[in-house]
């Protein structure tokens, strides 16, 4: 009965989804309000089928129903409640129907938030969007169907993959990303309805900026909390090895942060408009490519899935998709028309298209890097390895160079600046940077590159901060205001431009978190005998001996580690190996003592059947913490940005583009940086 529900609900959402594009479509390319309400209702059925097929789908998993095979891939009595409802998307079909839902959700949100407001664009997005709909929905409905039944009922199932149940990061790491991934369609369907229509204006520009904003948060708390994962599960210490599937998250992430960049050029100088609609198109795409990677198994990851039929599939829908946006620029593009140009190399619009042409030509290697071995296999040459080598030599001095720009930036004005003002505003903030530089230099720190990334990051830190005080001093000098109210004022004024420097802020917390605890790091290894000793770094670590458990989805075997911080506290740490029945190998639980200015990084690799003598790595990262501290500050200032403005314009069908008015949100940026 769960299966021919849920797969009901599936078909249901493929009628919506072609219903809708069809009308949506169709109705936009001539120019009519007719079809509107009915794409609406399309998007309602859509949301329904897809959400309501997730529930049954769960409530199968939770009542371990294993006549669907999907349930008896995944499932297991053993298993705990949360697990059991984290198994939905633990495989590729339970995945794609996760995906399916949040689309939906997606489409609802957008299609109420606007219900009144951008009615010559809307049915043209709606259409769209739920095209891409059609996709997913047909993907479900055929190649990645998960309602499939068995004719014999096993009695019980292996469970999830045990990646997956290793730790509670896998509950919000995997939904994260499919935020992320899934909410690129909104500005995907903006972008296309925009050069169907040939225009752009400013109220068109608000919703697309907004509604790629909200991705890119998802997406960048997904991809922190994807390296914080492989941190904390794989004991290998790391936590980004520029695997194809990490790739696959970030490409779109870089593509999208140039286009919110490029929004402010276009809206203050009215340029750069196609490049923008391009970077638009290009972020979905770009996740297409990262699902198809993932998924299609083609890669080997332990962050991809099992090898499937889909990706024939996904090849044909990133083609159509490369088609019809490399159609629409070409035949559409020369309609958005420019309206201003670039004075002076020192303006802030100069700065923002270098950014824009760094973020691109990162994207572009991260690519060529990823996709050239499958490349060279197809064409006959065999296999090929690109690793970490290649990518740190081409993206670090992009890397480098976005963070100098982070700091220029918003340090220059718009048009045509006044040198000697431009000079004297770079003193104090090289002077910094320079301060930085030598402190560290005194401490012992060495290495150009990382030298050069803390001297940047407080160039950069001191711009942005004083960029975000002086309007609040401003108001507390000439409205008498305390510090809290102004401040309170200074971020309510100015959204947008607030929002974004305490982005800034988060990403120059990362750039430091990464240059130490990769420049930094101590390592060291050793086979110990109960009560032998070693040293890393200020700390001792003694081996005691092993603890055997037994929890109801797994076993584990621990090393009791004691270790003496450099400050003389005894704490004892005790680093696992879990075996669960479906895996041949045990999964590894590193023990992290973790602080503010380092982690102390312990990993069990092997142990004597008696627990006698146990094999240590042992890592000591400066720093590491702050990438995922940088967690609070990086969603802080994009729900700033996103939070709305007291009032919003309504645009109507009658409203010509060229006096479409925006939301007042929409201004923010045009006195700041994104």
């Amino acid at each position: 009965m769960n299966a021919t529900i849920g797969y009901g609900l599936v078909l249901g959402a493929l009628v919506c989804a072609a219903f809708g594009a069809v009308v949506g479509l169709t109705s936009g390319l001539r120019q009519t309000d007719a079809g509107s309400q009915w794409v609406r209702r399309a998007v309602w059925g859509f949301f329904a089928c897809m959400v309501g097929s997730n529930l049954v789908m769960v409530y199968a998993l939770v009542t371990d129903d294993f006549s669907i095979k999907y349930v008896a891939q995944v499932g297991s009595r053993a298993t705990p409640l949360l697990f059991k409802i984290v198994a939905l998307w633990s495989a590729l079909e339970g995945s794609i129907l996760f995906w399916g839902a949040i689309m939906g959700c997606f489409l609802l949100a957008f299609a109420l938030v606007h219900k009144n407001e951008h009615k010559r664009y809307m049915s043209l997005a709606l259409g769209t969007m739920l095209a891409v709909g059609v996709f997913f929905a047909f993907l479900i409905a055929g190649p990645a169907n998960p309602w499939h039944t068995l004719a014999q009922v096993p009695a019980d199932g292996p469970g999830p993959n045990p990646l997956l149940q290793n730790h509670i990061l896998m509950v919000i790491h995997p939904p994260m990303l499919y935020l992320g991934y899934v909410g690129m369609t909104v500005p995907f369907g903006i972008a296309v309805a925009g050069l169907l229509r040939g225009e752009i204006g400013d109220a068109w520009m608000a919703p697309l900026r907004r509604w790629i904003l909200i991705p890119w948060m998802f997406l960048s708390v997904g991809i922190i909390l994807g390296s914080w994962w492989a941190y904390a599960v794989l004991g290998w210490g790391g936590y980004w090895a520029w695997d194809p599937v990490e790739n696959a998250s970030f490409l779109p992430w870089l593509t999208a942060t140039a286009f919110m960049h490029s929004t402010m050029v276009q809206e203050r100088k009215q340029m750069l408009k196609l490049w923008t609609m391009s970077l638009a198109l290009a972020s979905f795409i770009l996740t297409i490519l990262g699902t198809f990677m993932t998924r299609s198994g083609i890669f080997n990851s332990v962050h991809s899935f099992t090898q499937s039929d889909i990706g024939p599939t996904f090849l044909v829908f990133i083609a159509v998709l490369l088609v019809i946006s490399i159609g629409l620029i070409a035949t559409r593009g020369h309609l958005l028309v420019p309206q201003g140009q670039i004075n002076s190399l020192m303006s802030r619009e100069t700065s923002i298209l270098v950014n824009n042409l760094v973020f691109v030509a990162i994207t572009f290697t991260v690519l060529l890097g990823t996709v050239y071995p499958l490349v060279a296999e197809a064409v006959g040459r065999g296999r090929v390895s690109v690793g970490e080598p290649y990518f740190n030599k081409m993206a670090v001095p992009g890397g480098i160079a976005v963070l100098f720009l982070m700091g220029v930036g918003p340090m220059l004005p718009w048009g045509t600046p006044n040198k000697d003002t431009v000079r004297r505003q770079f003193i104090i903030p090289a002077v910094t940077g320079l301060v930085v530089v030598a402190v560290c230099y005194a401490a012992g720190m060495r290495g150009f590159y990382p030298l050069l990334t803390f001297g940047l990051a407080g160039f950069a830190t001191f711009i942005t901060l004083r960029e975000l005080v002086a309007p609040i001093r401003v108001r507390m000098s000439e409205r008498k205001e305390g510090l809290v109210t102004a401040v309170v004022q200074s971020a309510s004024k100015a959204r947008r431009r607030f929002g974004g420097y305490v982005v800034h802020l988060g990403i120059i917390v990362i750039f430091v978190a990464v240059a130490a605890s990769s420049a930094y790091v101590k390592h060291t290894s050793s086979t110990l005998r109960i009560g032998e000793s070693m040293t890393l770094g200020g700390y001792q670590l003694k081996y005691l001996g092993t603890n055997e458990g037994q929890e109801p989805h797994r076993a584990f075997v621990a090393a009791r580690v004691e270790v003496t911080t450099p400050s003389g506290k005894v704490e004892e740490y005790q680093p696992r190996m879990n075996y669960y029945e479906r895996s041949t190998d045990p999964i590894g639980t590193p023990a992290v003592r973790e602080s503010p200015k380092e982690d102390l990084y312990i990993s069990l690799m092997a142990f004597s059947e008696r627990g006698t003598t146990a094999s240590l790595n042992v890592w000591v990262f400066p720093l590491v913490g702050w990438i995922w501290y940088s967690i609070p500050i990086l969603v802080l200032g994009s729900l700033i940005s996103l939070w709305p403005s007291r009032r919003r314009v309504a645009v109507g069908a009658s409203t010509p583009a060229s006096s479409e008015a925006a939301p007042v949100a929409g201004s923010d940026m045009n006195r700041g940086a994104a």
